[in-house]
């Protein structure tokens, strides 16, 4: 369907042949559609039925709306590889939003054919069809609104560069026009459209699950009754597509950042976590530790004789244990020891640890560093530790990974301070660890990649020995409110949209206004949720029964049913909650609304009361917001509907859809935390950023953060250090967190474990390989792997890669603080003396990196083939 067109497409230059194929004739495909839609409506013209006028004006609509994009799409065609980090890796934003384009419009083509194929057929469902081609039609519409968006950036941004660089002006009232589009259609018949087939089963289950959370979270607050609650109210968000478009979408924008921790986490739990941990590959050591917070000293990477003191975190809290997990495939020496067996907390998960008696085997000379994702706000290592099984077993290397403090109860910069001390922890004690650290990997996910940035620019501040590599997967390296076209995917993506984004970024910079807790507010924590969840069920139970008891009983008594049964038969639950007029005591009072704009001033939409019959319904709500943050209903309809004739002006006449949802007034007057490099990489000065290791970075060519990836590498590529960029398509932000669901994942999965394994391959065992020819196939432990050849000129890097205002700390301010450099005593113990890189100075190119990969002169590669 759409996934095979666009295999055919812009996502598959890189396979198929030279760069240029990359931009692909889009005629075609208009041709194609707009001859089905021609006969379609001349079919349906003549057709009396509300269904048949129904298809007229849903192919009319496609029709105006095809020959709007194709001459936008078309021009996008002939800019858009200006914005490429070399002509080998063709991605970025303009590129990923035309191919969500030209997929939608596969869709609506692989629809038509079959209306006009199965029209005229006695089985021909039409209400079925129709519904399915109008769903088709409103993304078509809002997306036609994003390129008219994009366009407007690539107007007013510099030449090359994908994020719009001043703050205020045009990213405000872009800002502001793009929060308040609807963005329902795109999580009910469309859900997951743009990726590969393989996922939007699971997409459409994580939706529907959160739907039924979010509907229970704030009745329940937590534990057994919104479990018991969810389950019998997923029913009706299943077989209704629409209510589950428009419940998603109030969800996405009015819950607090609190809710989507506790949604997230709710793969912590014990029976969920020992299900992974039986499903996923077997190791002979995953074990917790709780390494206290004591002092320790480094030897320096330029001069082992001196050494540095590595003090505990201390950012808001004060000091305190670090919490990391050890993964191995095999049993090693140290691993075993009495003094590792001493840091080990208890777990109540069933792990599946192999205990037997086995001579452990020497220490492995590599070590990998892992921090994990989840917004900075949620997950541990235990979330992720099915892929971290299988990294252990295809490195048959050591997996130290990193339990870092969330917010926002720990915003920045404790976690990063404890990954570092966590990070210099396992050089000193690597053999504990069952390793001699002679080759280090820092690895990451979304916000552990950040991490794996600056926790790699800290340790260059300190002078100790740099890790040999890094591996960061879909990062985020600009934590500003900058408009770009690939965050414009944020509209349609079910798993970051961009509210749930702003949020997680806030909450990290402790700006998040919710973080103040309410004295009325208990603390949802795990001990909490097992103490109550009893009661509450039981409770719930009670007054279930009371409540039926009752209206039974109404019932019974009412004469001639008065009042009773005037919506009792509906035709589908999202007729009733679409087609009839939302009024506004009505609609507010099923949910509390809670918006706040990305500098979290404490912009709040408003919130409604329940009804009297509601006993507890204010201590219950200030979980979401205190009551005298609350609003006037009609005011703030009146702000959004004055706000859209304030916004940007679109051609043609046209007008997107707007959300019934009060929509977050995201300003960008930020704090100017936001530009400190150790939270927003991507600002940081060149003089930091050359002390970087080499960098391999996988993005997703339809991530939302798909431009943080791109824009990184290419400053990095400036400054002359080694990275490369792979592109995966068709798979969404966090795919390695689904690397067991589809073919697809475990590709993209075992790609990165490929560029691990480069980085900890020494010198002596990596030889240069022969030029692999692109499209050719490579065998990795039963994956395939697809690689292309690698560049042979060096790319002209004209184009201005960096942001203006890059702020942040000064030069001399990215020094270690409060750490006093001393004469070692004696020669370090273990892999704590291995040489290192000096700060600031330009690490060489890692020999491994085999001659599809990137170095300081030459192209990256795109990982093509992986999900499409």
């Amino acid at each position: 369907r759409g996934a095979g067109w666009r295999a055919a497409g812009a996502g598959d230059g890189a396979r198929r042949g030279p760069p240029q194929a990359l931009a692909m004739d889009s005629r075609p495909l208009f041709q194609t559609l707009h001859a089905l839609a021609e006969d379609n409506a001349t079919f349906f013209r003549d057709s009396p039925t509300e269904t048949g006028q129904r298809f007229v004006a849903a192919f009319t609509t496609i029709q105006e709306h095809a020959r709007s994009l194709e001459p936008l799409l078309s021009h996008f065609a002939t800019v858009y590889h200006i914005f490429d980090l070399d002509e080998y890796t063709p991605a970025n934003g303009y590129r990923s939003l035309a191919q969500t384009v030209r997929c939608c419009l596969a869709h609506i083509v692989h629809k038509s054919r079959y209306v006009a194929a199965n029209r005229s057929s006695i089985f021909f469902r039409g209400k079925h069809n129709c519904a399915e081609l109008e769903a088709y039609c409103t993304a078509l519409t809002q997306l036609r609104g994003l390129v008219y968006l994009a366009q407007r950036l690539l107007t007013h941004n510099r030449p090359g560069c994908l994020f719009h660089h001043e703050e205020g002006g045009l990213s405000e009232e872009f800002l502001r026009e793009y929060t308040s589009m609807h963005k329902g259609c795109f999580y009910g018949r469309c859900m997951g459209f743009q990726y590969a087939p393989s996922i939007r089963p699971f997409l459409q289950t994580i939706a529907i699950s959160l739907i039924s959370f979010g509907e229970n979270y704030k009745r329940h607050d937590s534990g057994l009754g919104v479990a018991a609650g969810s389950l019998f109210t997923s029913g009706k968000f299943a077989i209704d597509p629409e209510l589950r478009g428009t419940e998603f979408e109030r969800i996405t924008q009015n819950l607090d950042v609190h809710f989507w921790k506790t949604f997230w986490n709710l793969t912590e739990m014990e029976l969920l976590a020992s299900l992974a941990s039986m499903t996923s590959s077997q190791v002979r050591v995953s074990r917790a530790l709780l390494v206290p917070p004591e002092s320790f000293e480094l030897p320096l990477a330029a001069d082992p004789n001196l050494s540095v003191t590595i003090t505990p975190p201390v950012a808001h809290s004060g000091p305190g244990a670090v919490q990391m997990r050890l993964i191995s495939y095999e049993l090693r020496e140290g691993q075993d020891s009495e003094e590792l067996a001493s840091l080990v907390r208890p777990e109540g998960t069933l792990a599946l640890e192999l205990h037997w008696k086995t001579k452990p085997l020497p220490r492995s000379p590599c070590l990998v560093v892992h921090i994990h994702g989840g917004g900075f706000v949620a997950q541990t290592s235990k979330s992720h530790e099915p892929y971290l099984k299988a990294w252990a077993q295809e490195l048959d290397a050591p997996i130290l990974s990193i339990d870092y403090s969330l917010a926002p109860e720990a915003p920045f910069p404790r976690a990063l301070e404890e990954c570092f001390y966590a990070y210099c922890w396992a050089l000193k004690n690597c053999h504990l660890l069952g390793s001699t650290a002679e080759r280090v990997c820092l690895a990451g996910d979304s916000a552990g990649g950040n991490l794996c940035f600056t926790v790699s620019m800290r340790a260059a501040a300190f002078g100790i020995k740099m890790p040999d590599g890094i591996m960061a997967a879909y990062p985020v390296t600009l934590m500003q409110a900058l408009a770009s076209p690939s965050r414009l995917l944020t509209l349609l993506d079910p798993l970051l949209p961009l509210s749930v984004l702003c949020k997680c970024l806030s909450a990290y910079a402790g700006l998040d206004p919710d973080q103040i807790e309410d004295s009325t507010l208990e603390k949802l924590s795990p001990m909490n949720m097992v103490k109550r969840d009893t009661s509450l069920f039981f409770r719930d139970l009670r007054l279930s029964a009371s409540s039926f008891l009752s209206s039974l009983l109404e019932n019974t008594s009412k004469v001639d049913g008065a009042g009773g049964a005037d919506e009792s038969i509906r035709k589908s639950i999202s007729e009733a909650a679409l087609k009839s007029k939302p009024s506004p005591n009505s609609r507010e009072s099923r949910k509390s609304q809670t918006c706040h704009n990305l500098s979290c001033t404490g912009e709040t939409s408003p919130l409604d009361q329940r009804s009297p019959s509601s006993p507890s319904w204010h201590r219950k709500s200030s979980f979401f917001l205190n009551e005298g943050k609350q609003d006037d209903t009609s005011s703030s309809r009146e702000d959004t509907t004055s706000n859209k004739g304030r916004g940007l002006t679109f051609p043609d006449g046209f007008e997107p859809l707007r959300s019934d949802q009060p929509a977050p007034r995201l300003h960008v007057e930020l704090s100017p935390i936001f530009k400190n490099p150790f939270m927003s990489p991507l600002l940081a000065p060149d003089a930091m950023l050359k002390g970087l290791p080499p960098v391999h970075i996988v993005a997703c060519a339809l991530d939302p953060v798909l431009d943080d990836s791109v824009m990184f590498a290419r400053r990095l590529r400036a400054l002359g250090q080694p990275v490369t960029l792979r592109v995966v398509q068709d798979l969404p932000h966090g795919f390695l967190s689904l690397s067991q669901l589809s073919r697809e994942t475990r590709q993209a999965s075992a790609l990165c474990t490929e560029l691990i394994h480069d980085i900890l391959r020494s010198q002596e065992e990596a030889p240069q390989p022969p030029p692999t020819p692109a499209g050719s196939l490579r065998k990795h432990r039963k994956l395939e792997r697809t690689w292309n050849a690698a560049p042979t000129a060096a790319q002209d890097n004209s184009t201005q890669t960096g942001l203006e205002g890059q702020g942040g700390a000064p030069g001399g301010s990215t020094g270690p603080t409060g750490s006093a450099i001393k004469a070692a005593p004696g020669a370090p113990a273990g892999g704590s003396s291995a040489a290192g890189q000096p700060s600031g100075a330009s690490p060489p190119s890692d020999p491994a990196i085999t001659t599809s990969q990137d170095t300081s002169t030459s192209g990256g590669t795109v990982g093509r083939g992986v999900g499409a």
